[in-house]
């Protein structure tokens, strides 16, 4: 089985590897065009065209897939499959329709809950006890084809953005692979979903991470942990923007103002939320390397009464 490679990010990159470890034909890889980085706007390539050069994979980056000259490219490559995973770009039905078995897409979320952008970074911010890899086939829709085959995992207490999707991007490798054995066994049984419980979530932001102290303590702590490591929930501390990294939710209750410092030792630093406490555990002033609150609060003063994010 020929098989096309479509992918961009990190989550791409161990799938990509199973297949070839696992001995499967992969013709080509497609990827985003290389980004400029860094204050020398160097050209870094994506971590998936990395992963292609490792295995003298030949690679391809289009501005837009859908561009007749790389149409035509892909039909001279004549792929049995195409497989997706987070490529990052719209696939047009000319192309869909190309491969005799079709286009797979490795999700990265139980669907048809967590449609979209953002599946992972959402589920954690939700709080939701469950999480998962979808292989489904493609359609026009956004994420609305047939599901092929899922796998559950549970999430951690713990869980962060980051945790998840290093968890999910290994499962997706695994889950493909166990997904082309029935294909090529015959005992593949698609599943329609039940696109009434279907949900969306939009692509991440930076915006997203600004902290609402109005919401309750466990929405925050759920915030912190979703968008560990990127793009990270932040307040402001006398004016400076305070990024947090891990909190504990207290159940007391208080009449503090919701941003309030209700309690500042050399070990601890509480903040009032609408509804409950949260006790910061790690924290980054801007400026300065992330610590644990403990070493912050010896080198730098915070008092009881201040009110973050003013």
């Amino acid at each position: 089985m020929k098989i096309v490679y479509m992918g961009t990010p990190d989550f791409a990159v161990p799938p990509l590897a199973a297949l070839v470890k696992n001995g499967y034909e992969v013709a080509a890889v497609v990827t985003q065009p290389d980004k400029p980085k860094g204050r020398g706007k160097t050209l870094l390539p994506t971590p998936v065209k990395e992963e292609a050069m490792k295995h003298e994979i030949p690679v391809y980056q289009p501005l837009k897939v859908r561009d007749p000259e790389f149409v035509e490219t892909l039909k001279e490559l004549a792929p049995d499959m195409i497989i997706v995973a987070a490529f990052g770009q719209i696939i047009p039905k000319t192309i869909l329709d190309m491969p005799k078995y079709g286009c797979l897409n490795i999700h990265a979320s139980l669907l048809p809950k967590y449609r979209g952008a953002a599946p992972i970074q959402q589920a954690v911010i939700d709080g939701e006890k469950e999480s998962g890899v979808t292989i489904m086939k493609m359609g026009v829709g956004l994420d609305t084809g047939d599901m092929i085959s899922q796998a559950v995992v549970t999430l951690a207490e713990d869980e962060t953005g980051g945790s998840l999707f290093d968890r999910l991007s290994l499962l997706g490798g695994e889950l493909i692979l166990s997904t082309l054995d029935k294909l090529e066994a015959g005992t593949l049984v698609p599943e329609k979903q039940d696109h009434e419980k279907a949900t969306y979530v939009k692509k991440i932001s930076k915006s997203m991470g600004d902290i609402d102290w109005t919401m309750d303590a466990a929405a925050i702590e759920r915030l912190i942990r979703g968008l560990n490591p990127w793009p990270s929930a932040y307040t402001s501390l006398h004016g400076k923007t305070l990024k947090l990294w891990d909190g504990d939710v207290l159940k007391e209750t208080t009449d503090a103002r919701p941003g309030e410092v209700v309690l500042c030792d050399p070990r601890r630093l509480v903040v009032a939320a609408g509804e409950g406490l949260l006790s910061i555990r790690q924290l980054q002033l801007e400026g300065k390397k992330r610590m644990d609150v403990e070493t912050f609060l010896r080198g730098y003063a915070v008092n009881e009464g201040e009110v973050l994010g003013e």
